[in-house]
């Protein structure tokens, strides 16, 4: 009701009810035709809103459960909306929905035909619209997956059989179908009562239609035939061009629905409608070669480009087509259409600017965006923008057709119809199935069009985007060609991407494009490496196809990779070359800038891909692999052809086409190490062939390839299992793998021998030595089966003159004898010992020889580790050793044979290292008899290391073997050729000539002669034994011809001794100590062979006289020396008989010494080297307990080296009688040792007078010694022994020692200068001082000392200081060397034996008797006379020293008499000196002040000396200072009544003054006023003294 007002507002809201009550399906389907007869009604409204309203309830009754289902309801409502369309009143948005809803009500009805039928109901939009702004690649893609979608949906979907009844649904589908076709070809619609409409609308509606519902047209037969008969009618008469179009069918949007229609019939109905397509087809091509509008063309290309890039479409066409014999070509003239656009560029006038043109679109779709003119472009432009428009459309066409072949190629590997070619098996020769034979049609067909255009437009190209697309077409079909295995179109599109890859500036002639085969040699292009390479972005881009073609296509190539390989080859010259740079890089910038830049990457980048295209070869299959090896070897082989008649530049190029295939076959062979013996000997082959030729630069590339490869293939992953094990269980398989490995190992060794056997050429030689030095050092480890070659090699080179040679071969010899002794197979070890002999004994090279003796010295090393001893043998071994003390047992264990058991026992079966060992043994013993000292020197030393070393690893009959075969013999060798050797000097090496002389080296004089070479030899044999005898001597002595060998070596050292070589006797003599002094100290060295060393040492020295000079010195020198250090190591060992045998020997040294000795030593102050010798052991021949008497002959043996004289002690000596041995030691103590429970034996009588060694008198002795230099020595180190000795022994020496050291100072008259008086001095104070020491600390004598043997000491001592002090002290000696500081030490001297005398022993509680006390007083009493009782002219004339001597000892009497209660130790001793002292001293005091009172007058009016005047001022002040003891006081010569009248209060007592009062008196008168001054200060200590200090008148 509100419709049928037909106001504008109630309509709008009626209609919009109107929708709303249909969506929600409450109007009945009977009130359609009153809803539709309404909408007529208001569609003829003129108010736009009510119109659209109206298209809006129109559609929504399509898409409700009101759909038509009639024709006169369908026709009425569709009628509207063409009414409302083709209005002139309507508006154009009303237009627009009209249009809209008319196209969507269309779908419905179609939609509800397909629902009707049971037909598939998916629809897929509009599949002729191509996107502008993608790559070629993308659009192909796409098309792929529609193709695909379509076909699945229509098989799975529709009927298999086309129907042609149809339901009432399909018949007004068909009956709206049959008017859109009139109204298409301009005529009227009789069913929607239309008489016309806009002809391009309408074909947009049956484009629509044609191409979402393909199920309706392929299924119902009413609907194919409107397709075939007016559809395609109306399309062939509308795409017509021979007559002018007029009206609408001329404009372009009509002449593009056309085509758009055209090309959905053929995309979508080729298959059915097939004579239609073809004409249609036949048809577009044909619009190309006409002269027509460049935009109609256009259009034609882009439906051409849309049938190339759809792979389906392009397949079903050459499927119904080209390969249907009755049927045209259409694909081929398609492809030969484009291509011709394409080939026009070269005939247009812009071209240029074209090409820029297509450039920059390729670039725009590249970057996602559609290219497009400015708006102010000109007509020129547009023109040159449309023609790049046709030629990229055809581009883009022609590579979708490569694309698809490619796509349909990779389809027909998906299914199984091809091989990939990354399948691991060989290619099928000849291709099987469908699609595979319709992709080998299409390149049969098709490659050679499609190849020239695209190299066209290549070669003309300059933009990234377009080479990029191109290349990828060409990388596309040469891949699909290879998986076909379409050889001539792979090789063809391989030799034109070649021409693209590298720009040769000398090249001037283009290329013929003609076609080669595969066996055709295509000219490599001539590059001079000092001319710039400049490698463009299209150069780059190419080789990088290239190089993805070959990794794609590896196992495909086979023949064709030379094509490939010739490129590389050239692109690795360049990239090595100094002047190649990219386009970018300016070839004026430095190279170093060049590398730095992001431009000069791209050299890295296929470089890189250069070496990964090679590295990849473990990915293909071994046919490809030997096809690539091939391919390299005849690129090698051609340009080593080349390379012999080229020079200059070309001859280097073709150098560096070898260089390139060599390294890629290492590359190859590096990468293919898992099956390398199926390609070592196709590769090593031209590897040897290169080291063979006569060309330097090519052996060195054969030599470098060779060793490279062969350290490759040894250090692999294959030979790090290449290890023996047992073989128990060893299956068949694990027997064929090493079977296989030795077989590898010894292919891979085998071309080493053979080139170094096949050549006399050095430099090859060297080279293969080389490359073996090289595998040894890297993987010698590896080795098994290999090493007789290895061994058979190096021992040749032993033999051969050529230094270099000899050099390199000693190299890897080294290699082995180092680091692969434990890896070498055991029955190649003795090989190894004779190979390393031969270069030991060659005299090419003096180094190597000498290198090589050490390395025996490492293989007894290697051996000494295997070495296992037997059971019996080692328990003999061991046991044979005495059993050593705790401390011992660890250095002990060093000695014993080892008893620890290999751990290779199993490998220990197969190799008898006894056997080697003394294989070793056997060559050094060769060896030591060579001619050059230096080669017999070093295997000397090693002999005896590998024996000292190792010794304890052999057994008994080993040891037995060695000393009986090796050491002894040696040492016989060795002295019998230092005996018959000349000894004539001979000139050193002739280094040249000097004014017509020539010109020697220098050569040391212990070296001049042969014999003193030999010599040399001697002391290092002796070394080696004495070496081996300080480790293994306690076993070696249990060996049973062991003793007949020791003494061999006694009487050699015997022998040695006598010949005048010092080296080789002091070498013998050493070997003997050294022995001794190892193993005494641990008790290993039997009585037996210390007696009989000893017993050399004493034939060396009574043989010594016969031969004299350095040599005898310096022997004599060592067995003295030796002496000592054996009884220090061995004193336990000795008796009393073997220690006076040592004395004896030492004893005979020193006399020989004394009397064969020369002035010269003595003249500079030096004692001689054999008497050094002797002081230095002499401090070490300390008897022990056991020998404690032998220390009387110790010391009375060299007391006799002490000057002796008539001196009166000596007279007084020799005049006193020596008391029996009962008046030294009391009864109690003659026992033996034994019975004393303190250990400390008695001294027999025989002990007492125990006799001298010496048969040589003293005064031959003496005379035999021009000075006193020997005794100045002697005397500290006799006096250091003599503090040593047991008390006992002491004792019985202190007396001689006290002579002794007394005829020592006595030499001070003779030799005042000399030294020797004055040690004697403080050696006589230091023994005095530690006897009086020991006596205060022990309260006395010990009791095993008498008292008889006490005196004889303290007359000895006061004989010394009686002779000495009043003879030789204080007195004006002759001297005329003596400096001031000598005088004043000197006299320092003299001062300190007074101290002692008076200070230690005076003062001390000793053990003297009276009459020594007083003569020691009396001593001290003479020496104090000297000053007072000379006459006044000598005192004037008398030195300064002599009255400060003589002032000293009157001192020394005042000390003695003089008591200090807080400081003086008063006791019996000390009363008796002090008794004694002062009575001496009373009497020189009153001696002294007479004398002076009687000089004084006799002088008259002169002065008193100063030295008289100085004593009594001395004498009166010390007179005033003393205070005696009250014992002292009782022995002064006083009446009873002073001594009892003195005041006994006074504790200072002075009574002694009394005594001199007289004389004090008498000095009152004296001139002296210090005189008289000092006498009244004496007469007041008298008066105090008397007390009559307290007397007065008074009182």
């Amino acid at each position: 009701m509100a419709c049928e007002v037909r106001t504008v507002k109630l309509s709008v809201i009626g209609l919009s009810c109107l929708q709303k009550l249909i969506t929600h399906d409450a109007v009945a389907p009977s009130a359609l035709k009153e809803i539709l007869s309404t909408l007529k009604n208001h569609a003829e409204m003129t108010d736009e809103s009510v119109q659209l309203k109206t298209l809006q309830t129109i559609l929504v009754v399509f898409q409700s459960h009101l759909h038509p289902e009639n024709e006169e309801n369908t026709a009425q409502a569709l009628g509207i909306c063409l009414r409302l369309l083709e209005s002139n009143r309507s508006s154009d948005s009303v237009r627009n929905t009209a249009a809209a809803t008319f196209r969507q009500a269309v779908a419905l009805i179609f939609d509800h035909v397909v629902c009707a039928e049971s037909l598939p109901t998916s629809k897929f939009g509009s599949g002729g619209q191509i996107s502008r702004t993608g790559t070629v690649t993308s659009d192909v893609s796409r098309g792929i997956n529609r193709s695909e979608s379509l076909e699945n949906e229509y098989v799975a979907g529709g009927p298999s059989l086309m129907r042609e009844t149809v339901t009432n649904a399909g018949k007004l589908g068909l009956c709206l179908l049959e008017d859109l076709t009139a109204l298409a070809a301009g005529g009227s619609a009789i069913w929607l009562r239309v008489s016309s409409l806009q002809r391009t609308f309408v074909l947009d509606i049956l484009e629509f239609i044609l191409s979402n519902y393909v199920a309706v047209f392929r299924t119902l037969v009413p609907y194919e035939q409107v397709l075939r008969y007016q559809i395609c009618s109306v399309l062939m008469t509308s795409i017509r061009t021979n007559a002018e179009p007029e009206g609408e069918a001329g404009e372009p949007s009509f002449r593009r629905m056309v085509l758009r229609s055209v090309a959905h019939i053929i995309r979508l109905y080729s298959s059915s409608l097939i004579t239609e397509c073809e004409v249609f087809l036949s048809m577009l091509v044909k619009v190309i070669f006409l002269d027509l509008p460049l935009w109609h063309r256009i259009l034609v290309l882009e439906i051409l480009r849309g049938f190339c890039v759809e792979a389906r479409t392009l397949r079903v066409l050459f499927q119904n087509f080209d390969m249907h014999p009755k049927n045209t070509n259409v694909v081929e003239g398609m492809v030969k259409a484009l291509a011709r656009v394409v080939s026009s560029v070269q005939v247009l006038d812009a071209s240029e600017e074209s090409l820029a043109a297509v450039a920059g679109m390729f670039s725009s779709k590249a970057k996602g965006v559609e290219w497009s003119l400015d708006n102010d472009a000109s007509n020129a432009a547009v023109l040159v923008a449309s023609e790049a428009h046709s030629i990229t459309l055809a581009v883009e066409g022609l590579l979708g057709v490569v694309f698809t072949v490619a796509t349909l190629t990779d389809e027909a590997v998906e299914v199984g119809e091809l091989e990939s070619p990354r399948c691991e098996n060989d290619p099928p020769a000849k291709c099987t199935g469908k699609t595979a034979a319709l992709c080998i049609s299409m390149v049969d067909s098709l490659w050679l069009t499609i190849l020239d255009a695209l190299s066209l437009i290549l070669s003309r190209s300059q933009g990234e985007a377009i080479v990029l697309e191109i290349l990828k077409g060409y990388q596309a079909f040469t891949q699909a060609c290879g998986v076909l295995c379409a050889v001539e179109p792979l090789n063809s599109f391989l030799a034109s991407l070649c021409k693209f890859t590298i720009n040769f500036p000398n090249e001037m002639e283009k290329r013929s494009s003609a076609l080669q085969s595969p066996g055709s040699k295509r000219p490599e292009p001539l590059v001079d490496q000092r001319e710039n390479i400049v490698l463009t972005p299209k150069n780059v881009q190419a080789l990088r196809t290239l190089f993805n073609i070959a990794h794609r296509l590896h196992n495909m190539l086979g023949p064709s990779w030379v094509l490939v390989l010739e490129t590389l080859a050239a692109l690795d010259r360049a990239i090595h070359s100094p002047h190649a740079t990219t386009q970018e890089v300016s070839t004026a910038v430095p190279k170093l800038m060049r590398e730095s830049s992001g431009q000069y990457s791209d050299f890295n980048i296929l470089s890189s891909l250069n070496s990964q295209l090679f590295e990849s070869s473990a990915l293909m299959h071994l046919s490809a692999v030997k096809s690539l090896l091939s391919a390299l070897h005849q690129l090698s082989d051609q340009s080593l052809a080349a390379a012999s008649s080229a020079f200059g530049p070309a001859s280097s190029q073709k150098l560096g086409s070898i260089s390139f295939s060599v390294e890629r076959m290492i590359s190859i062979l590096v990468n293919n190490l898992h099956r390398v013996q199926s390609l070592w000997d196709q590769v090593v082959g031209h590897f040897l062939e290169l080291a063979d030729s006569s060309n330097q630069h090519l052996r060195t590339i054969g030599l470098d390839a060779l060793d490279q490869s062969i350290c490759a293939v040894l250090g692999s992953d294959g030979f790090q299992d290449n290890i023996p094990t047992g073989t128990h269980g060893r299956s068949q398989e694990m027997g064929t793998r090493l079977a296989e490995l030795r077989a590898l190992e010894c292919s891979v060794i085998s071309p080493l021998r053979v080139l170094y056997f096949s050549t006399q050429n050095i430099d090859v030689r060297a080279g293969s030595l080389k490359i073996l030095l090289h595998v040894l050092e890297r993987h010698g480890e590896k080795l098994l089966h290999s090493w007789p070659n290895i061994l058979e090699m190096l021992r040749s080179v032993a033999d051969v003159s050529e230094k270099d040679l000899v050099t390199l071969g000693f190299q890897s010899l080294r290699v082995i004898m180092n680091d692969g002794l434990s890896t070498i197979p055991a029955n190649y070890l003795h090989v190894c010992i004779d190979v390393t002999g031969a270069y030991s004994a060659q005299k090419t090279e003096l180094n190597i020889s000498l290198t090589a003796v050490g390395l025996l010295w490492t293989v007894t090393d290697f051996i000494a580790k295997g070495l296992i001893q037997e059971p019996e043998e080692k328990e003999a071994g061991v046991h044979s050793i005495p059993k050593q003390k705790d401390g011992e047992k660890a250095e002990e264990q060093a000695l014993g044979i080892s008893n620890n058991v290999n751990d290779q026992a199993s490998l220990t079966n197969m190799v008898d290292y006894d056997k080697l060992l003394f294989s070793v043994f056997s060559l050094l013993q060769k060896l030591g008899a060579d001619d050059r000292p230096e080669v017999r020197n070093s295997a000397v030393r090693t002999l005896f290391q590998s024996l000292g070393s190792h010794g304890q690893k052999l057994s008994k009959i080993m040891w037995e073997d060695c000393l009986s075969n090796y050491v002894f013999p040696a040492l016989d060798r060795a002295s019998h050729m230092a005996a018959t050797s000349s000894k004539d000097e001979w000139q050193g090496k002739e280094l040249g000539t000097r004014d017509g002389k020539a010109v020697h080296m220098l050569i040391h004089h212990s070296r001049n002669t042969v014999q003193k070479q030999w010599d040399e030899t001697l002391v290092l044999v002796l070394g080696g034994i004495a070496r081996i005898l300080r480790s293994f001597f306690p076993f070696l002595r249990c060996l049973t011809n062991f003793w007949s060998c020791w003494e061999s070596l006694l009487l050699f050292v015997k022998k040695s001794t006598l010949n005048g070589s010092k080296e080789v006797a002091l070498a013998a003599i050493n070997c003997l100590q050294t022995t001794v002094l190892s193993h005494s100290p641990k008790g290993n060295l039997p009585m037996p062979y210390l007696n009989s060393v000893l017993d050399v040492f004493e034939f060396v020295l009574q043989k010594s006289p016969n031969y004299t000079g350095n040599a005898a010195g310096k022997v004599k020198q060592e067995v003295v020396h030796g002496l000592g250090e054996l009884y220090v190591q061995a004193h336990r060992m000795f008796d009393e008989s073997m220690y006076t045998q040592l004395l004896a020997i030492i004893d005979l040294a020193v006399k020989q010494a004394i009397i064969t000795t020369d002035n010269f030593e003595t003249e500079f102050g030096h004692v001689p080297p054999v008497l050094r010798t002797v002081l230095e052991i002499l401090p070490l021949l300390r008897p022990t307990e056991q020998i404690s008497s032998m220390w009387l002959i110790l010391l009375r043996e060299f007391l006799l080296y002490l000057p002796r004289s008539n001196s009166p002690l000596q007279n007084e000596e020799d005049e006193s009688e020596h008391t029996s041995s009962s008046d030294h030691l009391p009864d109690a103590h003659m026992k033996v040792k034994d019975d004393m429970p303190n250990g400390t034996a008695s001294i027999s009588p025989t002990k007492v007078e125990a006799p001298s060694l010496s048969s040589v008198s003293t005064s031959s002795l003496t005379a035999g010694i021009p000075s006193y230099l020997f005794a100045e020595k002697l005397v500290p180190v006799l006096v250091d022994l003599f503090l040593q000795a047991p008390e006992i022994e002491k004792h019985i020496i202190f007396p001689e020692l006290i002579q002794s050291l007394g005829r020592c100072m006595m030499t001070r008259r003779d030799n005042p200068d000399g030294a020797l008086w004055r040690l004697a001095v403080e050696r006589f104070n230091d023994i005095l001082v530690d006897d009086i020491k020991r006596l205060t600390v022990n309260g006395g004598p010990t009791e095993s000392i008498g008292k008889p043997a006490r005196t004889r000491i303290w007359k000895e001592v006061a004989d010394v200081y009686e002779i000495f002090l009043i003879g030789y002290c204080g007195r004006a000696l002759p001297s005329n060397s003596l400096s001031s500081v000598a005088l004043r030490a000197d006299e320092s001297l003299e001062m300190t034996i007074l101290n002692v005398l008076g200070d230690e022993i005076l003062k001390s509680s000793i053990d003297a008797p009276l009459n020594i006390l007083q003569r020691l007083v009396f001593t001290l009493d003479r020496c104090a006379s000297r000053t007072c009782s000379l006459p006044i002219e000598t005192v004037e004339l008398m030195p300064s020293h002599c009255s400060r001597f003589s002032l000293t000892c009157l001192q020394k009497l005042f000390t003695l008499s003089s008591y200090c209660k807080e400081t003086d130790d008063w006791n019996l001793a000390r009363s008796e000196v002090s008794k004694i002292s002062i009575m001496t001293l009373m009497d020189r005091c009153q001696y002294i002040l007479n004398r002076f009172l009687v000089d004084e007058v006799e002088l008259g009016d002169r002065p008193l000396p100063r030295a008289r005047l100085e004593e009594i001022i001395f004498v009166l002040q010390e007179l005033a200072r003393l205070i005696i003891h009250s014992d002292t006081a009782v022995v002064l010569p006083l009446q009873s009544y002073l001594k009892t009248g003195l005041a006994e209060e006074n504790q200072d007592k002075r009574p002694h003054l009394l005594v001199l009062f007289p004389s004090f008196c008498e000095l009152v008168t004296s001139r002296e006023p210090r005189v008289r001054e000092l006498v009244q200060v004496l007469l007041r200590l008298i008066t105090r003294e008397l007390a009559l200090e307290k007397v007065s008148l008074t009182s």
